[in-house]
């Protein structure tokens, strides 16, 4: 009788690159109890704060209304043979606002959340991975952007770590964080004046935004819309620039790109939504959170007709947050990736390096 060790016998190579295979988990677990450091560090920040902590049903009527985000669908079946259909969430937005409406203020939640065709080979995305997002009730939005540099150091500072690193580059966290907004980082890192092709309404002109990405050597694609212009800008031209020798705060995103976010009171061309970046990666999404259930709805309606043209599907609206959107009140909230912020922090190489149970295609 031989021992069993859990790895495959002698010329057998059978589980050796999974993640349960002893070896690969002997690597990782170093990592993963680093991780395990920093998900209690910020645990014990939050609950200090005076937040409550929550957790969000992962399955709902709507995983999400993003044009370019895709969810996983099943059925909810019922004893009489009917069933209706339930998606797993792309994010516990929908669900931690109707806590807001229901009387909560300070909120957080480590959610594991769901997104369809992520290629598990990415060294950055993961069909699977957890979400730490929060709100605060009131006038909150530059609390909240506050919120996301303390949370980076207090996640550092469990393990003993003064900078993220990514491929080679590091990003100290101990100065405070850079705040750009997104047309003065077009302008330096694309030479583009973002500002020149918004209507005063806030509306964008793909003709100004595609003769300005011709004159740097791109180009609007056929069905381009302004915003996939802008992303496509954003990708290849901003984002590796962004928390090079600081964490970078992105801030006054224009209007086509406000998703729930709420309209800037001092100019209607922008929203109050931010981004997060160290060492050219996003780590958060943050929005002075939109509260009209009417603009919501058009926004979600048009987001739906543009997906349903784009990808030949759409996701149902989810009515209940809609009714609930009338009775919250005025806040701020911020989704962080969890599994990015560990990676950064302990400058793995890959998403699943820093999950526990990594999600890996067959």
């Amino acid at each position: 009788m031989t021992a069993d060790t859990g790895l495959s016998p002698p010329g057998q190579a059978i589980g050796a690159n999974r993640f349960w295979h002893r070896a690969r988990h002997a690597d990782r677990r170093p990592l993963l109890l680093a991780r395990n450091r920093m998900k209690a560090a910020l645990r014990a920040w939050f609950e200090a704060e005076g937040f409550v902590e929550i957790e969000a049903a992962a399955l709902q009527a709507s995983p999400g209304n993003e044009i370019h985000l895709h969810a996983f669908a099943t059925q909810a079946e019922r004893e009489n043979g009917t069933s209706s259909p339930l998606y797993l969430h792309t994010s516990p937005e929908f669900a931690m606002k109707k806590l807001l409406a229901a009387g909560e203020e300070k909120i957080f939640a480590f959610a594991p959340v769901f997104r369809n065709r992520e290629e598990a080979s990415s060294a950055l995305h993961a069909r699977e991975f957890c979400m730490l997002e929060w709100y605060r009730v009131g006038d909150a939005y530059e609390a909240i952007i506050a919120d996301c540099a303390a949370l980076v150091r207090v996640a550092a500072g469990a393990i003993d770590q003064r900078a993220l690193t990514w491929r080679g580059r590091q990003c100290p966290i101990a100065p405070p964080p850079q705040r750009l907004s997104v047309c003065a980082a077009f302008a330096q890192f694309a030479g583009i004046d973002l500002l020149a092709t918004l209507s005063p309404g806030g509306l964008g002109d793909l003709h100004a935004l595609g003769a300005a990405a011709q004159q740097i050597g791109m180009a609007a694609r056929e069905h381009d819309t302004w915003s996939d212009l802008f992303s496509r800008i954003m990708v290849e031209r901003v984002e590796s620039q962004l928390g090079t020798d600081r964490l970078t705060i992105l801030d006054g995103y224009p209007a086509p790109e406000a998703a729930l976010a709420r309209r800037s009171a001092q100019d209607a061309r922008f929203v109050e939504r931010f981004e997060l970046y160290a060492c050219g990666v996003e780590l958060a999404n943050g929005f002075g959170e939109l509260t009209d259930p009417i603009e919501q709805r058009a926004r979600f309606e048009s987001a739906m007709a543009q997906k349903a043209a784009r990808y030949g599907h759409a996701y149902p609206l989810d009515e209940d947050f809609l009714a609930a959107l009338a009775h919250m009140p005025a806040a701020a909230g911020c989704a962080l990736g969890f599994d990015r912020l560990a990676m950064l922090a302990l400058a793995a190489p890959r998403i699943a390096q820093v999950q526990w149970v990594p999600v890996e295609d067959g």
